[in-house]
């Protein structure tokens, strides 16, 4: 008898919550229109709010089709918590990216890599890169001494703000 008693009751407790749940979940028709906008101009609200955030003396450097990721990588440089190292490419372009203080070396191979899928998206040009085949291909050096280890933080090879790091081909084993 006691369990039929409780059935009932979580039978009731389990309606209540869905018919709630349901009201919440989708309200009336009339108060979605009244407030909605629509989409273009939400995006031009964005964009407005985005070019008036990219004007700040602090965030001048960035791009205008700027993404989350890069304001905070911004703002974490301007608190001391991120670093620049300066990526040399074979054909001389210099390549900012931007890695936290503790980064490892596999931390500043990702950022090379997100920096130029967000280069080639702005530019245009090559659609895809094989990072494993330039990981493969190429080592990334400082000063003479191969960043080999993936694990290994870039303060344990001496690596500081501005500092500049090249790629290097890699000698094939025989």
């Amino acid at each position: 008898m006691r369990s039929s008693g409780r059935r009932a009751d979580e039978t009731r407790c389990h309606t209540f919550y869905r018919s709630n749940l349901t009201e919440m979940a989708a309200p009336d028709a009339e108060e979605e229109d009244e407030d909605a906008l629509p989409h273009s101009e939400i995006l031009d609200i964005f964009e407005e709010g985005l070019a008036r955030l990219v004007q700040d003396p602090l965030l001048c450097d960035l791009p205008i089709q700027v993404t989350l990721e890069e304001v905070n990588s911004q703002i974490a440089l301007e608190y001391g918590q991120a670093m620049t190292v300066k990526v040399l490419k074979a054909d001389g372009e210099i390549m900012p990216i931007v890695v936290v203080q503790n980064a490892t070396v596999l931390d500043l191979k990702k950022a090379i890599c997100r920096f130029m899928e967000l280069k080639q998206q702005r530019e245009g040009g090559v659609k895809h890169v094989s990072w494993r085949y330039v990981w493969r291909t190429y080592h990334l050096v400082f000063q003479g001494e191969k960043l080999e280890d993936d694990k290994m933080r870039l303060k344990d090879y001496r690596i500081r703000n501005r500092d500049e790091v090249t790629f290097m081909k890699r000698l094939r084993k025989k």
